[in-house]
């Protein structure tokens, strides 16, 4: 079976190849991402594999399935970015990964806030330049302190442990609450506790209509003045303008985002040599206590191999009709 690719980056490739020695795909590399002009580079695949910022729209399922693509491969868990409807109605199957190196992206969470309490990025700029000051880099003890964490799937509970073992207070919100966090030393409580208690809140839930927006006036105004906020899932999960005046308040004492709602326009490129047009992601960038990363939190060896594995995984299902364990099918 033919693959093309869509949004390559140069470690895709890497790992992707390796892999693939093991189960012989025709791949077609790409790294422009996907959308109505680029599905014209495809070239008799029946599948496709896409990443996080790729728009799989209607129109865009529409031209797929004239090119005559039966399966889309997500190599990533969420899959906010598909119309589900429209790929049912076109008989064309969705699969992802829904679980690679959940260590990594709470890893990353936990750098974040380590990063920031500590302002050891700070610290490394302001030695470079030979000024040894201790001032201005004041953090606080984690130890003790409550740590909120909105989401206790596979990463929200690999985190959450993880703070325990730092000796926080960890207490979680969760439509379905896991035995095993109790187990742990966690507790779980309605939303307002968590928002209203938490030194620090982690967001750790997916994007979807209940949860866009899920940080907005209304939640920041109940959270602990001076608390700071973690984002390592999905940049629609908070409304940026109000963090924005949230961080200018004081409302909001820290900010770490791994993700951002206009990210596709930014993150995975070199823009160096280029002006920054988005004056949203310019503001963030000017405040002392934001941290932001361009959606690195999965990017580690582990998890780019089990990406690559399960991916190629699925469509070997998909070509032998075997059962697809990780299919993603309209729901309601």
């Amino acid at each position: 079976m033919k693959l093309t690719f869509f949004s390559t980056q140069s470690y895709d490739k890497l790992f992707f190849e390796e892999h693939n020695k093991r189960f012989g795909f025709v791949i077609d590399f790409f790294d422009v991402s996907l959308n109505e002009k680029s599905v014209n580079l495809i070239q008799s695949s029946e599948a496709i594999c896409v990443f996080v910022n790729d728009r799989v729209t209607r129109p865009v399922i529409e031209l797929l399935a004239a090119k005559g693509v039966k399966v889309i491969a997500l190599r990533c868990a969420g899959f906010n970015n598909i119309d589900l409807a429209a790929a049912a109605e076109h008989n064309i199957r969705i699969v992802r990964v829904p679980a690679y190196s959940p260590h990594a992206v709470a890893e990353h969470a936990v750098a974040m806030i380590m990063t920031l309490n500590r302002k050891t990025h700070k610290a490394y700029n302001r030695i470079r330049e030979q000024n040894f000051s201790l001032a201005g880099l004041m953090g606080i003890d984690l130890y003790g302190k409550t740590i909120g964490v909105i989401g206790t799937g596979n990463i929200g509970m690999v985190f959450a442990r993880i703070m325990l073992g730092f000796g926080c207070k960890v207490v979680a919100y969760d439509v379905k609450e896991q035995e095993n966090l109790i187990l742990a030393g966690g507790s779980y409580g309605p939303l307002e506790e968590v928002l209203s208690t938490a030194d620090v809140l982690s967001l750790h839930c997916p994007l979807n209509e209940k949860t866009r927006y899920l940080i907005n006036k209304e939640t920041i105004r109940q959270m602990k003045h001076g608390a700071m906020l973690i984002n390592t899932s999905r940049g629609g999960l908070i409304n940026t303008q109000t963090v924005i005046d949230a961080l200018k308040s004081g409302q909001l004492g820290a900010l770490g985002i791994d993700v951002y709602e206009q990210e596709e326009s930014l993150f995975f490129r070199d823009l160096s040599e280029h002006i920054i047009e988005d004056d949203t992601i310019a503001r963030l960038m000017s405040f002392h206590n934001v941290l932001i990363t361009a959606h690195q939190g999965f990017f580690t060896r582990e998890a780019m191999d089990q990406i690559a594995e399960t991916t190629l995984s699925n469509l070997v299902a998909f070509d032998t009709g075997a059962a697809l364990v990780n299919e993603v099918k309209v729901t309601g």
